[in-house]
Order: structure tokens, then C-alpha cells, then sequence
């Protein structure tokens, strides 16, 4: 017994002294193409898929390869940062730190200052050295080892929408989009696929690219969208999950931080503006076996019976899943018909106005669009969820709708919740979420955002006052 606990203390000390040397070395690797650099910013991601975290000296570098401490509270806080007591993990608790390690390959230059400033993602481990099951990059290595446990390896990619804001209000306070630079032309018609809207804004988009290069992430070009202001920057197909999310967060960083640097504001709230469309998050997903061969085409590039299964479960729990999708109640405004956004769970072939669309193309690229998630979701969140979906649908037999054709918004479909109060029921009542995501997980986030909820609907709002003041 002495021997086979001896053999395992010293299988975990080769395994960290290998990670030390691993991290060592990707520490010198870019201090020498950086040289410049003076501070690192290193980042948890909360439940809302903002960054947490410090900066510190780049000569503190070297002692992270064993970790260094934050509160597990971290992953118990509101969107305003503040922690909610009802998780369980506040001062209940005590406030207790766990420890935090750098995750291999995420450091890089920061696009606020690239020639001095590095970042550099963090992972949460919990007391007994697992990994913290709240920490939403957690939870979704939980699903996806679910999947890779039966042979089936998820092939993922990123859409994000955004927007970029003037840094001034309109007359009436209100949002309104960035006048043409050097212009006071400022676009309040429809661009979607407009070039001219991307020579506009040329200066902005150009250094999203390149900083994006910079820090090795594999973004495609923008494209203008639907809306004034509005613009889309797609990430590659990768078959690592977690760094595909890991690359759509610093994505999101990115954009903010350049926008600033163009005096402007960039924001992915799923709806800044009343009066045009929100801002989604799209995943793409496909799933190969260990030959990589796509299993959701049959021999005739068509659905095969495994996609078909994926889908039923995909529809069945997307009610459940819509607080994760919709994590606030602004992102519950941007469903509503004529948005360019599904209304319900439904499918179709080459259908834009469905919830999971099977875009057109070669039998290898068999794949589904999943379209709901709104671009403030937090990415780890919304691919955890799509997982869970595929897996439900592969531990259950369950009744696929006939497809879509035609405008799917004028078709009958299994509906969503229209109202944060309502996602969080269905969350809370379906125990596939708990059985997927970790129980601990489900009852944090539900607890956080029932109390932003709370606060939310306890605000007097102006609309308020000038309807009822004199009419009440």
C-alpha cells in the first residue's frame, strides 16, 4: 500500500515539474519576443465572462508557475461585481482563496499597451487540488470530457456581434452610432455586408486584426451587419473547445480595448438599442470520431441518425438553457419578431430564421449553427450548454420536429422564456442541467442571477415616472 501511495506522490511531482518547465519555457519564449514588457495582467473569467483579476510586475512571472491566490468568491459575483451570500461561497465560508495556475498557451501581449503590458488566463483549483467546479472554464471541460469519453470530439467555432457607440450621448441621452471618422456623417441606415461601412471604421477594424494576430488568435475579418455600427468578427473551427472560448473572451477584450483607443465604446450587450437588432453569439458545431471523420453527415453527406439525436436534445432543453443564453434582463429584448433572432426551439437546412440552422455545404462540414446566445453570454456558458444538449439527446430517445422551411418565426415551435424570471425557473426544474453542468455550478448561478434579477426589478425607472407620475 506504502508503494502504490509512494508511486502516485511521485507521478503528481513529475507531472508538476513538468507543467513548471512547460510554463517556464513559454515565459521565456515571450519575454524574448517582448522584451519590453513590464506588466502582466493576469484574469479569472466570472460567471459573467468578465475578467477578474490583477496586474503585476512582469518579475512576478516566474513565481506563478506555482500558483497564486484569489477568492473563490470570484465566481459568486453579480454583473457590478458585488458578491452574492446567497452561493454559498462568501462570507460563510469566510471568504476562503483557492489556488489559481496559469493556463498553458494564454500568454500574450495586452491590446491596451502590447509593447509593455502581457495577460495571461488563470484556472481555479479547489481545496483538493481538482478543479473548481464553479469556474465556468471548468464546468465546460466537465461536458466536453463527457463527450470525448465516448469517442466524439467536438469541431467548434465563435461568431460575435458588436457594436461600436459614440462616446457621446444623443440630445435625448440616448446611445447613437459613431460618426464616419474625421465626418460628422454618422450612418443610421441599414449596412448589412456594406463595404463602404468597413472602409469607414478601416482604422479600428484593422487594428482588431492585427493585435488579434498578436495574440495568436484566429480571427477572420469583420463584416459589417445588419445595423449602424453593428460588425461581426468570426473565429476559426478548432477542435479544442476550451480555447476556443478562451479566444473568444480575449476577443471581446480586444475590441473594447481598441475601440478606446478610437475614442469610441464598443459593447456586446445583446441590445444597446431599441429600435435595432441585438447582438448574437453563434456557434458552430460539428462532431468527428477519433479518424476525424464527421459524424453528423450519413454516407450521402446528408443528416445522419446521431445528428438527428443531437438536435432533438438540443430543442428539448433549449428552454432550460435560455438562462444561460439570456444571462440578464436586457438579453431577453433582443427576441422579438423582425430582429433577425429565433423566437423558438426549431431547426431547418440553410434557414436563418431557426434556432439551429444546417448551413449548406460539403458532407465534411456537416454542421450546426446554433443561433441563440446573445454576444454578452459567457462563451465557456453557451458551449457547456450546446454540449449538454447533444449529450441529452444521446441519453434519451426523444421526438425530432419535422424541420423548418419557409420564415420560421410564423411557425409553431417549442417557444422560449420571454422573461429572466421565467429561464430561471426552467432552469432550476430541469435536473439535465444539474447532471450536465455540476450541482454546485446550477444552484451558484441560479442564486446570482435571481438576486441581480431582484435588484433589477426593484429600480423605479424613468419610463415609470413619466407614465405614471400624473396618471397614476
Amino acid at each position: 500500500m506504502q508503494t502504490h501511495i509512494a508511486a502516485v506522490e511521485n507521478f503528481a511531482q513529475h507531472n508538476e515539474e513538468r507543467r513548471s518547465s512547460a510554463f517556464q519555457r513559454e515565459v521565456a519564449h515571450y519575454l524574448e519576443r517582448h522584451p519590453a514588457t513590464q506588466y502582466i495582467d493576469i484574469l479569472l473569467t466570472d460567471l459573467n465572462g468578465s475578467f477578474r483579476g490583477k496586474r503585476i510586475p512582469v518579475s512576478g512571472l516566474n513565481k506563478l508557475e506555482k500558483g497564486c491566490y484569489f477568492p473563490a468568491s470570484v465566481f459568486a459575483m453579480d454583473i457590478l461585481g458585488n458578491v452574492v451570500e446567497e452561493t454559498g461561497l462568501g462570507q460563510e465560508l469566510g471568504e476562503p482563496d483557492r489556488v489559481c495556475m496559469p493556463v498553458a498557451g494564454t500568454l500574450t501581449p495586452s491590446a491596451a499597451d502590447a509593447e509593455n503590458i502581457g495577460q495571461l488566463l488563470l484556472t481555479m483549483l479547489d481545496e483538493d487540488g481538482t478543479p473548481f467546479d464553479v469556474e465556468p472554464r471548468n464546468v465546460l471541460n466537465r461536458v466536453w470530457q463527457m463527450l470525448r469519453q465516448r469517442g466524439m470530439f467536438p469541431v467548434v467555432a465563435v461568431e460575435l456581434e458588436f457594436y461600436l457607440i459614440d462616446r457621446q450621448r444623443d440630445a435625448e441621452g440616448y446611445l447613437q452610432p459613431p460618426c464616419a471618422p474625421g465626418t460628422q456623417e454618422r450612418n443610421v441606415q441599414s449596412q448589412v455586408y456594406s463595404l463602404d461601412n468597413l472602409n469607414h471604421f478601416s482604422a479600428v477594424l484593422n487594428d482588431i486584426d492585427s493585435l488579434a494576430q498578436m495574440q495568436g488568435l484566429p480571427a477572420d475579418g469583420a463584416v459589417a451587419e445588419a445595423s449602424p455600427g453593428q460588425f461581426e468578427v468570426n473565429l476559426n473551427h478548432t477542435d479544442n473547445v476550451l480555447q476556443a472560448c478562451d479566444h473568444a473572451l480575449a476577443l471581446k477584450r480586444l475590441v473594447r480595448q481598441v475601440a478606446e483607443n478610437h475614442d469610441l465604446h464598443a459593447t456586446f450587450m445583446a441590445k444597446p438599442y431599441e429600435e435595432y437588432t441585438g447582438s448574437g453569439m453563434h456557434i458552430h458545431i460539428s462532431m468527428v470520431d477519433g479518424n476525424g471523420v464527421n459524424l453528423f453527415a450519413d454516407a450521402d453527406g446528408g443528416d445522419s441518425a446521431l445528428l438527428r439525436r443531437a438536435l432533438a436534445g438540443m430543442i428539448t432543453l433549449m428552454p432550460a438553457s435560455m438562462a444561460l443564453l439570456a444571462p440578464n434582463v436586457n438579453a431577453f429584448r433582443r427576441f422579438q419578431p423582425g430582429m433577425y433572432v429565433p423566437t423558438q426551439a426549431s431547426w431547418g437546412h440553410n434557414n436563418r430564421t431557426v434556432a439551429l440552422r444546417i448551413p449548406c455545404g460539403e458532407p465534411q462540414h456537416h454542421r450546426v449553427e446554433y443561433r441563440v446566445a446573445g454576444a454578452d453570454a459567457n462563451p465557456y456558458l453557451v458551449m457547456a450548454t450546446v454540449l449538454s444538449g447533444i449529450l441529452y439527446g444521446l441519453d434519451h430517445t426523444l421526438a425530432l420536429p419535422e424541420p423548418v422551411t419557409g420564415n420560421g418565426l410564423e411557425q409553431q415551435g417549442l417557444p422560449f422564456p420571454i422573461r429572466q424570471s421565467d429561464a430561471l425557473y426552467e432552469f432550476a426544474e430541469q435536473p439535465a442541467m444539474q447532471q450536465y453542468l455540476g450541482q454546485r455550478f446550477c444552484h451558484v448561478y441560479h442564486a446570482c442571477k435571481s438576486n441581480e434579477l431582484m435588484q433589477f426589478e426593484r429600480m423605479v425607472t424613468e419610463t415609470e415616472i413619466d407614465w405614471m407620475l400624473k396618471n397614476a
